[in-house]
């Protein structure tokens, strides 16, 4: 049984290092592709294309684990019953409970990578891509990102936003401005800001402390036209998604949406979502299974492999939806994460107890 665990588990690897390696490659390609269009267009050159591609191969990793396990293990599974070594297992008494078990280490051990990758190296590189971007862009922008939210220096003023929603509106905008001694001149605080275009945005419920050089002024205006360098464009590379966050941060900046009352639920779907995704890669690989059990006249390897792209994309399209769904329906975060995954691993026992049966 060892003998025959240790081939398995080889001809599983290599298969799923294979198709892992082809769609990586795919996805570089296409992001290089997009890359190419923005080549001579202010500092963007071919070297600095190559590099963000370079930066977004640990997104694709994170991403793509799944289903290059479900598909590699389709492959190789495919080639077993080609070969009839799978015949041959099943005549010695290897039953579906036994394969399970034969593939559950290689799978945890695939799981392992893929959490690994998406919570050290992928936020890294996504910060570090999204710097990079902004550097390119030649927009004179310094950004950081803290707990109290996000920090940016526009000319002789410094920028603090609590919360950049997806439809251009910023939450919680704190302005600070200084003269060219860097001496501070006011503050201004307003609860929301929209975007109207041409670099303008209109502040809402906006509070100004200007200070002079014997009195301080308080003034309130129910509206007032701020001109900024910023833009949703600039905004959107600033900010790290929260699906491409790590966990850490995920837990620090929920806490502190509680902290002042702001809704915490889409961190809370992601937070779920970094713990349950990793999981998916042994659920892919289960999921692949049953599709041994079909004979060569009932699909060949092509038919299989197309089989269990559908069921990959399917599997994705699902965490999306449940993902976008949860939030919309304000379900619990911790099943519009998790039930895509538990969805798709019901659906591999059940297919394994229908074809054991036939």
């Amino acid at each position: 049984m060892r003998t025959l665990r240790r081939y398995v588990t080889r001809q599983v690897f290599a298969a799923t290092a294979l198709v892992f390696m082809a769609l990586l490659m795919l996805f570089a390609f296409f992001d290089l592709i997009q890359e190419l269009a923005d080549v001579g267009k202010g500092r963007n050159w071919v070297m600095l294309a190559l590099i963000k591609v370079a930066l977004a191969t640990p997104g694709h990793v994170y991403e793509l684990f799944p289903i290059a396990a479900l598909l590699g293990t389709l492959f190789a599974l495919a080639q077993l019953v080609a070969n009839s070594e799978y015949t041959v297992m099943r005549v010695a008494g290897v039953s579906s409970r036994a394969m399970v078990l034969i593939v559950l280490p290689l799978g945890f051990a695939f799981a392992a990578v893929t959490f690994v990758v998406g919570e050290f190296v992928a936020p890294l590189s996504e910060a570090a891509a999204q710097k990079l971007l902004l550097k390119s862009r030649n927009t004179g922008i310094v950004a950081q990102e803290f707990r109290s939210g996000l920090w940016v220096k526009d000319d002789h003023s410094f920028v603090n936003v609590t919360q950049v929603n997806t439809d251009a509106v910023l939450t919680g905008v704190r302005i600070y401005d200084f003269d060219d001694r860097y001496r501070l001149q006011s503050i201004s605080e307003a609860r929301t800001g929209e975007f109207k275009g041409g670099n303008r945005w209109t502040l809402t419920d906006v509070i100004s402390t200007s200070f002079e050089d014997d009195r301080t002024t308080v003034r309130r205006e129910a509206e007032r036209m701020w001109q900024s360098v910023l833009n949703p464009g600039i905004l959107n590379v600033l900010m790290v998604v929260p699906e491409r966050m790590s966990l850490g941060d995920l837990y620090t900046y929920i806490e502190h949406l509680r902290e002042n009352h702001q809704a915490t639920q889409r961190h809370e779907i992601a937070l779920y979502g970094k713990v349950t995704y990793p999981l998916a890669v042994i659920v892919m690989m289960i999921l692949a299974l049953p599709f041994a059990y079909l004979r060569a006249r009932d699909g060949g390897i092509g038919a299989k492999i197309f089989a269990g792209i559908m069921l990959g994309l399917g599997f994705h399209l699902a965490s999306r939806l449940f993902g976008h769904l949860g939030l919309l329906n304000a379900w619990p975060p911790l099943f519009s994460a998790a039930f895509p995954t538990l969805l798709f691993l019901m659906v591999a026992f059940g297919m394994m107890v229908f074809m054991e049966r036939r």
